[in-house]
């Protein structure tokens, strides 16, 4: 069930439109499903159709795969149902992975018993000059279909809803419209390069969305926080698409914790009215202060707490010289640079056991260069204070691999055959075939059995390589190839058994004291999130094993974000020698370097993202008035 606050009054005074918020995007997505079956239900008893207004992108892929389960199962059907799309690229062939017309077959009209008729999706292929027509004909379609009952909505990370950016006009209507630069680079994960990204689209307009009898608007994880915030508790403006639906008298925004966590009910509960007074919220309420006011923790003062809606913590502790001591020393002791624990010393507070001293350490690593780029200062000091370190690569990622590196490397063999007498002619014809698909290749196109080979090839010897750099010996490297990651495409398939069994089988084989994985959600293709999934469904399958009541496991973030600094549990610090020893080892990922394949709207290659981010952690620790290091790896403790 949707989260409900003790505090709806004061709620209300922040939050302009309602907002349900789920434990995950899996709960929240089956939430929406149901409002739209029920609706479909409601109406066909009345005989009626149901129109639907669909959208696209990742955020609604779990609510087209609850609906197909309801059809499949439960015998929910389309018949009677009318959809619309919101939008399409432009220009775009139907076929192309990249268009909404094959996502949406893909994902639910070939799995249910919606007659083709009506389907309706913008064309991409319409003929420039008679696009305007083309669009007023689609407004024509929705209005004799009687109007939109229920339109399902994303939105953008500036806001936008459709393909409405900032600035477009509530009094729109369907219509071609130019693409915002920073749209283009937020999707051009789904296209092998920017370039390759449509510049115009086709879209319904505000107005057209307004005029549905009902709204739900999905986001899921906390890439999308910040613009959740400006849209529910921000001014109604044309700047901020998404905020002109607090206009709508019946529009709720649907969120997962992640995508409300910058909502004030979340951020700053204390503000909002009741607050239970955890001691991780205490931590949160104290360093949100301390930033804000820009002091050091034990410089904050009785007044300070008062004057920011803090004066239960006066209340409940005393004064504010206990309550910053009890926070300041709670932050200390996370600061630690024995990530396997300190051998044979008992530390009160430490974040890890200090027996037994030589620990069994496995790290899961979704791609091959996760390890390094997210805890490389880490996985060098397990290694260096004699921690029996494993390594787990949980997909290939050969589609993150540039198709001049295939190129670049079969040139290798074959020259390496010729230099030692081999017959070549084997490579030869590799080379051939590579370079002929490679120079006809479409967007739309997936590479071949063999060049998707290559590319894993050719990141498996990186991340050999990367382990060597460390220390680490060869049996101790583990590829676990995950099935559900070879699509070949972006979009990959559900995880299934097969790749539990499979995490299961490693984690049965090393016996680890401590797993290392990787937490962060906000990796903008989804293969973090699923790695994830995988590995705590083995966790709980395994969780009786004698070995796993004395394992601990630790959530790393990926190149995308960090953990807020009041989550931190383990803060593992580095000097400036260390920076630059974790740097060289994320240079030996050549094929992630210079030119990154599907990087998302981040344009900083992977080593600079994983310093910034380490060291704005560290500066974090610092403004706290905690020591100061050059850069800090941090890490949060997943109980099961």
């Amino acid at each position: 069930m949707p989260q409900i606050s003790q505090s709806a009054n004061f709620i209300d005074t922040f939050e302009h439109v309602a907002v349900q918020i789920f434990s995950d995007n899996k709960e929240g997505s089956r939430y929406v499903a149901q409002q739209i079956a029920d609706l479909i239900r409601e109406k066909e008893k009345k005989g009626q159709h149901c129109v639907l207004g669909l959208a696209t992108g990742s955020s609604p892929q779990n609510v087209y795969a609850e609906l197909v389960r309801m059809h499949q199962q439960e015998g929910l059907s389309f018949r009677h149902v009318i959809t619309f799309n919101l939008d399409e690229y432009y220009p775009i062939e139907p076929d192309a992975l990249q268009s909404f017309h094959r996502y949406m077959w893909e994902r639910l009209f070939k799995h249910v018993d919606i007659l083709p008729e009506n389907v309706h999706i913008p064309d991409g292929t319409v003929p420039k000059d008679k696009i305007k027509a083309y669009c007023q004909q689609y407004e024509e379609e929705i209005e004799k279909a009687g109007g939109i009952d229920l339109q399902l909505l994303g939105i953008g990370h500036n806001g936008h809803i459709g393909f409405n950016e900032p600035g477009s006009n509530i009094n729109s209507r369907t219509r071609l419209i130019a693409l915002d630069q920073a749209t283009r680079i937020a999707n051009s994960y789904e296209f092998a390069h920017i370039a390759e990204v449509p510049r115009l689209a086709i879209t319904m307009g505000i107005s057209t969305i307004l005029k549905a009898r009902r709204i739900i608007l999905i986001a899921w994880g906390q890439h999308k926080a910040a613009i959740i915030r400006k849209a529910v508790e921000g001014h109604s403006t044309e700047q901020v698409p998404a905020s002109l639906l607090q206009q709508h008298p019946d529009c709720t925004f649907v969120l997962d914790e992640q995508a409300a966590s910058e909502l004030t009910r979340y951020k700053s509960p204390w503000l909002t009215g009741e607050c239970e007074w955890t001691p991780k919220m205490i931590r949160k309420a104290v360093c949100s202060l301390a930033l804000e006011l820009n002091k050091p923790i034990l410089m904050l003062t009785d007044n300070d707490y008062n004057d920011h809606g803090l004066s239960d913590l006066l209340v409940q502790f005393g004064s504010a010289y206990d309550i910053n001591l009890m926070v300041f020393n709670g932050m200390k002791s996370t600061i630690t640079g024995w990530p396997g624990g300190k051998p044979g010393v008992h530390i009160p507070d430490h974040p890890e056991r200090s027996e037994p001293a030589r620990k069994r350490v496995l790290i899961f690593s979704p791609h091959m260069d996760d390890d390094i780029i997210s805890m490389g200062g880490t996985f060098i000091r397990l290694h260096e204070q004699g921690h029996d370190v494993h390594v787990a690569y949980q997909t290939s990622g050969n589609i993150a691999v540039n198709d001049e590196f295939v190129l670049r490397f079969i040139d290798f063999a074959v020259g390496f055959d010729e230099i030692f007498g081999i017959d070549k002619s084997r490579a030869t014809q590799i080379m051939k075939e590579a370079r002929e698909f490679i120079r006809n290749k479409k967007p739309s196109q997936i590479d071949t059995p063999e060049i998707r080979a290559i590319k894993g090839l050719i990141r498996k010897c990186e991340a050999k390589a990367t382990c060597r750099y460390v220390g680490i010996p060869e049996d101790h490297i583990h590829f676990l190839d995950l099935p559900f990651y070879e699509t070949g495409r972006i979009e990959k398939n559900p995880p299934g058994e097969e790749d539990i069994r499979i995490t299961m089988d490693i984690i049965q084989q090393v016996k680890p004291h401590q797993i290392y994985a990787a937490g962060d959600l906000a990796d903008p293709h989804g293969t973090h999130k699923v790695c994830l999934d995988i590995i705590i469904e083995a966790l709980k399958r395994l969780k009786n094993e004698p070995f796993m009541q004395d394992c601990w496991v630790w959530l790393y973030r990926g190149a995308w974000q960090e953990w807020e600094i009041y989550e931190i549990e383990m803060a593992i610090p580095m000097s400036p020698d260390q920076v630059i020893q974790k740097r060289h080892g994320i240079f030996i990922h050549q094929s992630q370097k210079d030119v990154v394949v599907f990087q998302g709207s981040d344009r900083r290659e992977f080593w600079q993202r994983a310093e910034e981010r380490n060291a704005a952690t560290a500066e974090l620790y610092d403004r706290l008035g905690l020591p100061k290091y050059a850069a800090m790896e941090a890490f949060v403790r997943y109980h099961f």
